[in-house]
């Protein structure tokens, strides 16, 4: 009886693999984390080679840990990071170059010039978007402009290229699918959310010919078989593909307007479901397709981006050496009363959502002599829960009324220090699932509705296992955002713009 589903969460940081049940229970979860490149400041690369062999690790192996046949496996499902993009031959399936990841800084120039030809608002009508070096479009010109014979190359028709999820899907199906869902392409900056086409402006914008684009699929359905020796004559179809956050949106049940999620990952991202309308914000959101349980019925959310949030904390771990593992953080927080006045802004990849500043840079401030290690932790700790902040203010100003509920996800909302003065922050209860897998949970909801295992009701319907209440006095709140915003301005525009792009 084939009775699982197989579900990879490919992140920023590592590669996830967790066995679902037809109850969308996890009955059995590997993490396997891959070496990060910075090849200059401000740069991130991940080896695409790399990256494939570590989610293909993980997948045999949680199906080892489980006892668990390959053959019982229905379908599999995939949620990854979103923007990275892979640039490769489709003869030989071997990257052309590294993949250049979603926080990477080096095409900021190229989109500082084309804000300055107005070309802005014209992208953002079409995509939602708004021109930050964050989205995909001007990685894939990077890459094209700057390896020898690629452009040759890619106008022969020999080259492919795609977000995470496609890159991923093209190995699984051993080169026979090359497709990306609605909401990664709604990612590139080269994808008309309201005709749900490439758009051909964008694509002689940015000089990148059609043939490399994959074809864009539902969400929920099946859009390619696995051909992978491990698993035999045994063929599971691919049956859910989202982008990570929109994934997380789905598992969340987050199904109605005007719900919102936040997960709190490497990164972390808010989006709020605003139905079947585009919603174009007026205060720095991102208007994006969210994950369809249905083909043909588009559906869309505003998004905020944060850009460091744990990887924050693993800074302190790995380069400052100051955290022994990351967990550790919230009784190290929680053992001072505050952080004696010092601010952390962690803008190591510039600022997103709703600053979208990409010539910020990290700052530590308001040291004075008796500042130690557990301050700059809590600092660090405080800078997530005040980023999410700016975010969640500008989707309510855009939304016109107060935000009641958030629901939290990701490795870092299990740290009970962190959910609290989110609460406090943002004056607003916080719930949290009793399954913190969401993204992968969500991919796994979308293909349990491909195979007819489970309704969208059902997924709205999970009640949260935690509630953290906001218990701060609303002078201390004003006192607290008025020295982040304070700390925001001193780390603005701090990196010169270099000439040329």
């Amino acid at each position: 009886m084939q009775e699982y589903i197989l579900a990879l969460d490919q992140g920023t940081t590592s590669s996830r693999a967790l066995l679902f049940n037809r109850e969308l229970q996890c009955c059995a979860a590997v993490q396997q984390e891959f070496p990060q490149m910075y090849p200059r400041p401000g740069w991130v690369e991940h080896d695409p080679e790399t990256l494939w062999e570590s989610q293909r690790t993980v997948m045999i192996e949680v199906l080892r840990r489980a006892d668990c046949k390959a053959d019982r496996v229905a379908a599999l499902a995939l949620a990854n990071q979103r923007e990275t993009v892979v640039v490769w031959n489709r003869r030989t399936g071997k990257p052309i170059h590294n993949a250049i990841v979603w926080q990477c800084r080096r095409t900021a120039d190229r989109c500082e010039a084309l804000r300055q030809q107005g070309l802005e608002t014209r992208i953002r009508e079409k995509t939602g978007l708004l021109l930050d070096a964050y989205l995909s479009a001007t990685k894939i010109q990077w890459i094209l402009d700057h390896v020898a014979g690629a452009r040759e190359s890619a106008r022969r028709g020999d080259l492919l290229c795609g977000t995470i999820d496609t890159w991923l899907v093209w190995n699984l199906s051993g080169g026979t699918r090359h497709v990306t869902d609605f909401t990664n392409a709604s990612r590139t900056m080269l994808f008309n959310i309201h005709s749900l086409q490439w758009d051909e402006e964008l694509l002689a914008l940015f000089d990148i010919p059609a043939g490399m684009l994959p074809e864009v699929v539902p969400s929920s359905g099946l859009s390619a078989a696995c051909q992978l020796s491990e698993f035999g004559s045994h063929r599971p179809p691919v049956a859910g593909l989202a982008g990570d956050q929109q994934a997380a949106l789905f598992g969340q049940g987050c199904l109605e307007p005007g719900q919102v999620k936040n997960t709190y990952g490497t990164g972390c991202f808010l989006l709020m479901n605003t139905g079947t309308v585009p919603v174009l914000s007026r205060h720095g959101l991102l208007t994006t397709l969210t994950a369809q349980s249905r083909p043909g019925a588009p559906n869309y959310a505003l998004e905020g981006s944060v850009f460091i949030a744990g990887a924050v904390m693993q800074w302190l771990r790995d380069e400052l050496q100051i955290l022994a593992q990351t967990p550790d953080s919230e009784s190290i927080a929680a053992s001072i009363p505050d952080t004696g006045g010092v601010y952390f802004v962690p803008a190591f990849a510039g600022l997103g959502a709703p600053h979208w500043d990409m010539y910020a840079r990290g700052a530590l401030l308001g040291l004075t002599r008796g500042t130690g290690r557990a301050q700059v932790i809590r600092a660090a700790l405080e800078s997530i829960a005040y980023q999410c902040g700016d975010v969640a203010d500008a989707m309510q100003a855009d939304r016109g009324r107060p935000l009641t509920v958030l629901r939290a996800d990701g490795g870092a909302a299990s740290n009970d220090f962190l959910m609290q003065f989110q609460a406090d922050v943002l004056n607003c209860r916080i719930e949290r699932p009793a399954c913190m897998e969401t993204t992968a949970l969500g991919a796994a909801a979308l293909a349990a509705l491909a195979l007819g295992w489970q309704t969208p009701q059902n997924l709205a319907a999970r009640p949260a296992a935690r509630i953290f209440t906001p218990a701060m006095s609303p002078a201390v709140r004003s006192r607290l955002l008025a020295g982040w915003h304070k700390a925001i301005s001193r780390a603005a525009q701090w990196e010169e713009p270099a000439s040329g792009t």
